[in-house]
């Protein structure tokens, strides 16, 4: 009974770790210039919680499910900023889901491979992770309208948004992000099945 209390904890701590990692990431005024951050963030988050959620109870699938209750919360969280009179895109809901199925369908396809599941499924979420939600932010309106509009009271004066100058492909924050991403999905993961163990 313990072991299970355990995990029903590590999993809402996780999720709600991966939900708030940076906290302004789901802001649409640092939603562009923080993309960076966000790719790395949510991608080693997400793949740490799900593996470790996943290889407890050793059903492809899991991985998803956890994805689906973290966009849950967010959706929760944007109709609350939504109801206090912020426009719909004040809040960006990453895209965790597609990223995940990549994640369970590894480790589904590798027989339930624990390796195979962190190494080409923590890279396949780290690549895959930053392209989703850029396709995602392209659809919000205007950040920076939104930004200098409404701005956050939490905001400090000196993290006032500015336009990125994104131009060219190596200073692009998708190829950035994917990289850091993939680099760092993968020893995070391992990190994450490790303890599983333990």
């Amino acid at each position: 009974t313990t072991h299970y209390l355990f995990i029903v904890v590590v999993a809402v701590n996780s999720t709600l770790l991966t939900i708030n990692a940076g906290d302004y990431i789901f802001y649409t005024d640092w939603a562009w210039t923080s993309f960076v951050v966000f790719s790395i963030s949510q991608s080693t988050m997400l793949v740490v919680g799900a593996i470790y959620y996943m290889l407890f109870t050793g059903v492809p699938g899991t991985a998803t499910y956890y994805a689906t209750i973290m966009t849950i919360y967010t959706w929760v969280a944007k109709g609350a900023w939504f109801a206090l009179g912020y426009p719909y895109d004040f809040i960006a809901v990453p895209v965790w889901i597609p990223s995940a199925m990549l994640l369970d369908l590894t480790y589904w396809a590798t027989r339930r491979n624990k390796h195979a599941a962190i190494i080409i499924g923590g890279t396949l979420v780290g690549l895959s992770l930053p392209m989703f939600n850029m396709i995602n932010l392209l659809l919000v309106r205007d950040p920076l309208e939104v930004a200098f509009k409404y701005p956050r009271p939490t905001l400090p004066p000196y993290m006032t948004p500015i336009e990125p100058q994104v131009g060219k492909f190596y200073n692009s924050p998708v190829a950035l992000g994917s990289g850091a991403g993939a680099v760092l999905s993968v020893p995070i993961a391992a990190l994450g099945a490790k303890l599983n163990t333990w």
